[in-house]
């Protein structure tokens, strides 16, 4: 089956769903008060509120029971909060978005003795990690193998494979300004099934893409922590506070729930992204203290 298929398919209950509740809240008004141009910008913005609240709803993160919260990475932007815990198992690491920089990458490689792949296209500096293995390629990631001005792009599954690692339990961090949602959307199930946790920060809040691929990540992870990048707070665009966040998905082979459901405190090893500006974790900005 063609990617363009496969994406009808997997699109098509989101789409639907955004289309059907695009004039949600506008019955009262009168159509033929509004202007041709009027009436689209009122449904385009009625769909992109659905979606945003479809995803808000997908991204809500649950309890783990057996899950300890650690920072790995820098102490604000560029660290993600891992379950350190349930790391053991890991056989190797991929980090995804580099730009001359990855302590998220060198503690792995260092703390569980795995080598640690790093891709960038765009940036192609080589980070140091004297202590631990890594590993640099100059190469971005994508739905499908490709090359645009010179940078090549590949999917997870070729890069694994190729790396030796079809069979090996793996970690995966990625902030890929975008790049992620195509990427995650359309990676094979057992690509998929073998990543032990997934650090991701995503990008955007519009699109229908954006609930398909939360919504199709959810069949295989528990969201375990959500934490919002300040740098991209922004109103307007509710539930959300932000368009940028940073989700650590937890594979439903190694979470286990907590039995209570209750919802979980936001963890200590969260920090800001940029310590100096307002944070806006939840509904409502907060400063920073």
């Amino acid at each position: 089956m063609g990617r363009r298929v496969v994406e009808r398919v997997v699109l098509g209950a989101v789409v639907a769903a955004a289309i059907g509740c695009a004039a949600c809240g506008r019955r009262d008004e009168a159509p033929e008060r509004l202007s041709q141009e009027e009436m689209h910008a009122s449904r385009v913005a009625s769909r992109e509120a659905v979606i945003r609240y479809m995803l808000y709803e997908a991204l809500k993160p649950v309890t783990l029971a057996n899950c300890e919260l650690e920072r790995f990475g820098e102490a604000h932007d560029g660290g993600y909060v891992m379950c350190g815990n349930l790391l053991e198992s890991v056989g190797a690491g991929y980090s995804y978005g580099i730009s001359n920089y990855d302590k998220w990458g060198c503690d792995i490689a260092t703390r569980l003795d795995v080598l640690v792949h790093q891709y960038d296209c765009f940036d192609t500096r080589q980070p140091a990690c004297p202590a631990g293995k890594t590993l640099f390629h100059p190469e971005c990631v994508g739905a499908e193998p490709f090359i645009e001005e010179s940078r090549s792009f590949d999917t997870l599954a070729s890069q694994f494979r190729r790396n030796g690692d079809d069979a090996r339990r793996l970690v995966v961090k990625m902030d890929v300004e975008g790049a992620e949602w195509d990427a995650l959307l359309f990676a094979p199930d057992e690509v998929l099934e073998r990543i032990d946790q997934l650090a991701l920060e995503m990008h955007g809040v519009t699109e229908t893409k954006y609930a398909a691929a939360v919504q199709r990540l959810n069949q295989f992870f528990y969201v375990a922590n959500v934490h919002f990048n300040n740098f991209t707070c922004q109103g307007g665009i509710e539930p959300f506070p932000a368009w940028a966040y940073e989700v650590l998905f937890v594979n439903k082979r190694i979470g286990v729930l907590d039995s209570s459901g209750d919802a979980p405190s936001p963890p200590a090893a969260d920090a800001p992204n940029r310590p100096d500006l307002v944070d806006c974790q939840g509904w409502r900005p907060q400063e920073v203290r």
